[in-house]
Formats: C-alpha cells, sequence, structure tokens
C-alpha cells in the first residue's frame, strides 16, 4: 500500500509524549487561515511511499523514540484513512505508542477504525462556534466534535490542541466557553493553547494564496500564559 507523505521528522518533542517520530502526510480538507504549511493542502503533493518504506524509517530512529512513538500528522491523516490505518497497524505490530494528530475534519463513519487502532489523539479544535469555525478554516466543526465525543465512549486518550489568535480566537470570553466545554470530558489529559506565529507566512507568499492575517500580530507570552490558565483544570488529571 502506498500513501503521499509531505515530510519526516525524527526527533520530535512537541507533539506526544516523550521523543517521537513524525510522519507528515499530504492532503487536507481544511484552509486554516493561520496554517503554517498550506504546502500540505494539495493531495496531490508530497512524494509517494509505501507502508514498508515509511517503517524502515521509523524503525531506524527505534532507539530514539523508545520512550516516545510515532505520531502520525499532516495535512489530516485521516484523508488517507486506508494507508495511516496500515502504519498505524504496522507500528502497534512493532511495539511503538502511537498518536494521531488530527483536527476530526472527516466523518466518523470513515475514521472510527483508525481512531480505535492509534493509542492517542491529539485532537486539533478550530472553534466552539461552527460560525467562526467556517470563517477560520472553511468548514464547520461538527466532525471534529462527534470525534471528541466518540473518544470519550470508547475511552480513548485525548490531548487537546486549540491555535489562538489575536482578535480571532484570543478572546477571553470564548476561550471561558471552550475551557467548561471540555472539562466534561474525562478521555481529554491535557489541553495545549499554541499561539499563532508568522513562520510560514514564505510560503503563502511562494504559492499565491492570499493571507488575511499578513497584518496580525503573534500574541505576547503573557497573554498565552493567561489564557493557559483559563484551563487550570486539565493540569489536575
Amino acid at each position: 500500500m502506498t500513501g503521499r507523505i509531505h515530510s519526516f521528522e525524527s526527533f520530535g518533542t512537541l507533539d506526544g509524549p516523550g521523543v517521537r517520530f513524525i510522519v507528515f502526510l499530504q492532503g487536507c480538507p481544511l484552509r486554516c487561515c493561520y496554517c503554517h504549511n498550506p504546502d500540505t493542502w494539495d493531495v496531490s503533493g508530497g512524494r509517494e511511499y509505501t507502508v514498508s518504506e515509511v517503517m524502515a524509517k521509523i524503525k531506524s530512529c527505534r532507539s530514539y523514540i523508545r520512550s516516545g512513538g510515532v505520531t502520525l500528522s499532516g495535512g489530516e491523516p485521516l484523508l488517507q484513512r486506508d494507508f495511516t490505518l496500515c502504519l498505524l497497524e504496522n507500528c502497534r505490530a512493532e511495539g511503538f505508542h502511537t498518536a494521531l494528530d488530527t483536527a476530526g475534519s472527516v466523518s466518523l463513519e470513515h475514521s472510527k477504525k483508525v481512531i480505535d487502532t492509534a493509542d492517542m489523539l491529539l485532537l486539533d479544535i478550530k472553534s466552539l462556534d461552527d460560525k467562526q469555525c467556517r470563517q477560520i478554516t472553511g468548514q464547520g466543526n461538527k466532525n471534529t466534535l462527534a470525534t471528541l465525543d466518540y473518544c470519550e465512549e470508547i475511552g480513548k486518550t485525548v490531548w487537546i490542541r486549540h491555535v489562538v489568535v489575536p482578535q480571532l480566537t484570543l478572546d477571553t470570553e470564548r476561550l471561558k466557553e471552550l475551557s467548561n466545554y471540555l472539562e466534561k470530558y474525562s478521555c481529554i489529559k491535557r489541553v495545549d493553547l499554541l499561539g499563532y506565529h508568522k513562520m510560514g507566512e514564505y510560503k503563502w507568499e511562494s504559492l499565491g494564496i492570499n493571507n488575511i492575517l499578513k497584518d496580525t500580530c503573534e500574541p505576547a507570552k503573557s497573554e498565552l500564559e493567561e489564557a493557559q490558565k483559563l484551563f487550570y483544570w486539565s493540569k489536575m488529571r
């Protein structure tokens, strides 16, 4: 089986517990206005790999990721469901802990088996407000929230990710609402607020994509720290 890969990272420390090998799959149905890798959007981009080729790369780093594992990211890995599932099954057979980094942007009917197979999810919630979610990504949040509900139902460990952008999602009332909504989910073991950054702006320019956040500043460290305090309950889990 083959799939399209954007890139690999052999020593990741921010995408799941421990040191991890990260596979960035190509293709994404969302068009997030703050995306720092718009070059992952095109489903025909990247390079084609077989499962065996990817596993060879992962196994070559076994000594580094022994206390961590493998994270499948993107793009949106659920867009290549069968390839992602096969990778997860092979990683499990090799004894690697697996994390699926997803926005839950496909239907549960399409993704359930993949979610079942991963050891945990890094679930990116773009916005609790469906209208704002469409403004940010071009798509609503129905599938994302259904994914979270399913993880709660089956007891799948979830780390939440939420990007905070000044004048958009870095809003105290919206963040309080999100915190209150998420607190009831026992499957959520951690909530990370990720500050909007401009490191990927050059990609937007090189791809000729209109960047509506070109004049938006990155949030201050103090703003991020104050926002994170609203999710105090996640530190107790």
